[in-house]
């Protein structure tokens, strides 16, 4: 009896595994699309600050740097393998999660990065335009704080790395309090205008700056509670199973492919819209006078479509989860609090 009982449980086992093997194509699909993001990534980062050449370079000719390029590109395939292969019989659920935890992560690190660049950029914006900030930090390095190049990487960038240290030991988006900034921003633009007659580029730029985060950043988090806007004249009469076929396929054919349109055009060469203020660390239009944050907000189209391209894919899982019946299905009419 036992060994009849042992054998029932191994049989129910291949059964399950053999099931999940057969359906591993749409996982391999999802995972393979975000191993090929994150190397399409890397290799924008190597070909516009160190030359490499781009894959297509490889039609061209053999060059050492395009030969390296395709080992990325090889390599973090291999590595969207051998993670489905190692996590075969998780639930497409599950792996939705996993990616959709990451993605909030980041965006949460975003978030943070432009609090604090925001609120940083205005307060050294503000003391140059009264000319204050040389008696505080000295002459020269007043007059280097007046440089993009310089700003960028020794004020920005920390900054940005404060906020994904920050964003690791707190779980609140923090969407709403920014809304509630940008209002203020606003409020403050308004008395300084009409009682003070005092207005300067800089307090504009904050709430552009700000916004831009808003609209582009929480983009991904509205698509997960299906809070974006669609017209469901025909989607509400279709039966359950139909609506997760069509979310699926519309995630993936119409979701994804769309942001590999705009990430792949937005990174395309040193002089694309993305890269080419990226390079040389653009400033406002303003001068000394604006916010040292254009190229920031160049990069935001960026981070816009990497993050709506993931979140496509954790749509399409959860699509799939809900074709399949896996149990855990999310009730997107309750706002989920993060």
């Amino acid at each position: 009896m036992h060994a009849n009982h042992l054998l029932e449980n191994l049989m129910t086992e291949f059964a399950t595994n053999g099931q999940a093997v057969r359906g591993a194509w749409k996982r391999y699909l999802g995972w393979i699309t975000v191993s090929l993001l994150v190397a399409f990534l890397i290799n924008n980062f190597l070909n516009i600050y160190f030359g490499f050449g781009r894959l297509s370079s490889l039609f061209t000719g053999f060059s050492f740097t395009g030969s390296v390029t395709l080992a990325i590109y090889i390599a973090f395939t291999a590595v969207g393998i051998w993670y489905v292969n190692r996590t075969i019989n998780e639930s497409y659920r599950d792996q939705a999660k996993k990616l959709h935890e990451f993605n909030v992560y980041f965006l949460r690190g975003c978030f943070f990065a432009v609090l604090f660049i925001g609120c940083i950029d205005f307060l050294l914006a503000l003391l140059r335009s009264i000319d204050v900030l040389k008696f505080i930090v000295g002459e020269s390095t007043s007059r280097a704080l007046g440089l993009g190049n310089v700003v960028g990487p020794y004020i920005h960038i920390p900054l940005i790395v404060l906020g994904f240290i920050v964003a690791n030991f707190t779980k609140t988006l923090g969407w709403t309090w920014l809304a509630i900034l940008i209002v203020f921003a606003e409020l403050v633009i308004v008395i300084s205008r009409y009682l003070f007659s005092y207005e300067q580029s800089f307090m504009a730029d904050l709430v552009r700056y700000w916004y831009a985060a808003l609209f582009l950043f929480a983009s991904a988090y509205t698509l997960y509670d299906e809070g974006h806007v669609r017209v469901d004249v025909v989607y509400a009469g279709l039966s359950e199973k139909v609506k997760a076929y069509v979310n699926a396929w519309g995630s993936y054919g119409l979701g994804v492919l769309t942001m590999v349109v705009v990430v792949v055009i937005g990174f395309n060469g040193k002089t694309s819209i993305i890269n080419s203020p990226l390079l040389v660390f653009e400033i406002t239009n303003q001068g000394i006078n604006g916010m040292f944050i254009k190229y920031q907000m160049a990069m935001f189209l960026g981070i816009f479509g990497a993050t709506m391209m993931v979140q496509f894919i954790v749509q399409f899982f959860d699509s799939i989860a809900d074709i399949n019946g896996e149990p855990g299905k999310r009730d997107t009419s309750i706002k989920l609090a993060h």
